[in-house]
């Protein structure tokens, strides 16, 4: 048995999320269906994060294990001809060690948010980015996210499905800045709670838009309330970039 480690991009747009779901199409399932076709085996993909309905994938890691011999070339070549013609792509694949694990192993993960910050319709990032047509402050932004930056208690920013055992997550880096027309939001941690960054993103948008002083985004972490919750961005905007794991 090889423990085969993938690199994942995927348009989340056409899913129900990336974990396998019993009323609609899932990233794992389209992976796994293009598995068993290369190997007649029954395998289960691994993830290192969670990605919900509609939110994208830029480098998502996952591992297989597959006891048919082949090299991670020909693994990954028959698993992107097969994916077609759903928007998942493999872009790398290596062999691991045993006790590597895509989502246990994993120290670190990031995320990117991306608001379109302008009044014309969205024709190419349709389904990719939240359009916001009010000029949005990135600066605000910036400095009222800081508030969120080290280790708190995230209730108020936790949806009330999080199925995690503590509220307490260690924000490593959250980065407003402004490229033309979009507004990213850069999040970094271990982990994230369920509709974390999504609900991070919605208030600093608030900020941005004048409706919330920057002073309003720290009270709202410090209420531990969901109730204060100023908004729930939508998934559209919500990348996940990159997974971080120990060197061997």
């Amino acid at each position: 048995m090889t423990r085969f480690a993938l690199t994942l991009e995927f348009d989340g747009g056409p899913f129900m999320g990336l974990q396998r779901q019993s009323h609609g199409p899932s990233v794992q399932q389209a992976v796994e269906d293009a598995a068993f076709a290369v190997t007649g085996e029954a395998v289960v993909m691994h993830a290192a994060g969670r990605t919900d309905a509609g939110v994208h994938a830029l480098g998502m890691r996952a591992h297989l294990d597959i006891a048919k011999t082949i090299t991670p070339f020909r693994l990954m070549e028959a698993l992107n001809a097969l994916l077609r013609p759903a928007p998942v792509a493999v872009l790398d694949c290596e062999e691991v060690a045993d006790d590597w694990h895509a989502r246990f192993s994993c120290t670190g993960r990031s995320y990117v948010y991306r608001i379109a910050n302008r009044r014309a319709p969205l024709t190419l990032e349709r389904g990719k980015a939240w359009q916001i047509a009010k000029p949005l402050d990135a600066e605000a932004m910036h400095r009222a996210a800081q508030a969120l930056v080290g280790r708190h208690d995230f209730t108020t920013f936790r949806s009330a499905h999080c199925q995690s055992a503590s509220p307490l997550k260690t924000l490593d880096r959250l980065v407003v800045r402004r490229e033309g027309e979009a507004v990213l939001v850069e999040a970094a941690a271990r982990s994230f709670l369920h509709h974390q960054v999504r609900s991070m993103v919605g208030c600093l948008a608030l900020v941005g838009m004048g409706r919330w002083s920057e002073a309003q985004v720290a009270e709202a972490l410090e209420a531990k309330d969901r109730q204060a919750l100023g908004l729930n961005a939508p998934p559209d905007g919500l990348y996940f970039v990159h997974a971080s794991y120990p060197e061997a």
